[in-house]
This record gives structure tokens, sequence and C-alpha cells, in this order.
């Protein structure tokens, strides 16, 4: 059965070449990253601690964090809402995770200041 939001989610909103090489940009591929871009910033509030890089580095943070509880870890949730095909819950956790495993592994480098000499 063909859905009203399947059917526009293959629309084309930009194509171009660059260097001999051809780029498409659907509408699914744009709300694939506003939703990552949302999720990335709930992810940072959540944990407390902000990714270097601002909002490039929040959506980065949650894209990979789809990518881990989609693809290398298949978890389910029983009624997690899908934006796109995007799953809502699956995204926030993995983006939280990886902002609290990334926080854990560099925390000692950025909080140390350094003292000046006089």
């Amino acid at each position: 059965m063909l859905l009203p939001h399947t059917i526009l989610a293959d629309s084309v909103i930009l194509t171009m070449n660059i260097f001999g090489y051809h780029f498409v940009l659907t509408l699914s591929q744009l709300l694939y990253w506003l939703v990552a871009a949302l999720v990335g910033l709930v992810a940072e509030f959540i944990v407390g601690w902000r990714v270097p890089f601002g909002i490039v580095g929040a959506v980065i943070a949650a894209l990979i964090g789809i990518w881990l509880l989609t693809n290398l870890v298949q978890v389910t949730i029983p009624g997690d809402p899908i934006f796109y095909g995007v799953p809502l819950l699956k995204t926030l956790i993995g983006a939280v995770l990886f902002v609290a495993l990334w926080h854990l592994l560099t925390y000692r480098s950025w909080g140390r200041g350094r003292r000046l000499a006089a």
C-alpha cells in the first residue's frame, strides 16, 4: 500500500553535476538530515555537554548514533515512531550514547586549563 508520504519522499529537490559526479537530493534525505540535526541538539541537551564543531558536530553525532543503533546493533523498540523512515527513539538513544561516549573519551583533555607563565 502506497502512503502519501512515501510518494512524496521520492520527490527530487535538487540535482547537480560537480566534477563529473551527479548528486541528487530527495525530500527523504533532507528530512533525514533535519531529524539528525534536531536529535543531535536534544542529545547534547540531555548529556549536558556540547560536541565540538557546534551544530555540524551535533548532526554528525546523531548520524553516527542512527548508524550505530540501526545498522551495527540491531535494536527493536516496540512502538518506536518512524518519521520518513527514521526511527525517532532509536535515533535519540544512539545520539545520546554517542555524545556521552565522546564526552567520556575526551573530557580530560577539555577539562584542564593551562597555567600561563607570568
